[in-house]
C-alpha cells in the first residue's frame, strides 16, 4: 500500500478502470488530465450558466480546474505532445467561460486563441 502523501495512490482507481491510454504520454499525465476532464465536466453547469459571472467562472477555473492537472507537475518533461493537450483543454474552458464574441456585423464567432490570452493576462497552463 501506498503512502497516504502519495498522489498516485487516488489514480490506482482510475487507472484500473481505463483499459488503454495513448503510449506517447506517460500514464500520470495521461490521469491527470482525464481527472482535469472530470472536473470541468462535474462543474459544467455553472460554467454554462449565464446567472453566473465570468470573474466567478475564472475563480472556478483558477481554483478547481488548473490545480488538479497542475499537481505535482512540477517534476514532468513536457514534450509538444503533452503542450498541446493542455492548451487545447484551457482554451476549451475559457471559451466556454467567455463565450462568443459578437462582430460589427451582427454575426456570432468563437474567440480566438490571442483573444484567450490576452482575456487571461498570458498565463496560460503551461507558463
Amino acid at each position: 500500500m501506498a503512502p497516504i502523501g502519495d498522489s498516485t495512490a487516488r489514480l490506482v482507481p482510475i487507472v484500473t478502470r481505463i483499459k488503454e491510454y495513448p503510449f506517447r504520454i506517460s500514464k500520470e499525465k495521461f490521469l491527470r488530465i482525464t481527472l482535469e476532464n472530470k472536473a470541468y465536466y462535474a462543474n459544467q453547469f455553472f460554467f454554462k450558466s449565464g446567472l453566473v459571472s465570468e470573474k466567478s467562472k475564472l475563480k472556478l477555473y483558477w481554483s478547481i480546474i488548473r490545480p488538479t492537472v497542475t499537481y505535482a507537475c512540477e517534476t514532468w518533461v513536457l514534450k509538444e505532445t503533452i503542450k498541446n493537450i493542455l492548451m487545447v483543454f484551457g482554451r476549451k474552458v475559457l471559451r466556454r467561460i467567455f463565450g462568443p464574441t459578437k462582430g460589427r456585423d451582427g454575426t456570432w464567432r468563437i474567440k480566438t486563441n490571442d483573444e484567450l490570452d490576452e482575456l487571461i493576462r498570458h498565463k496560460n497552463i503551461i507558463t
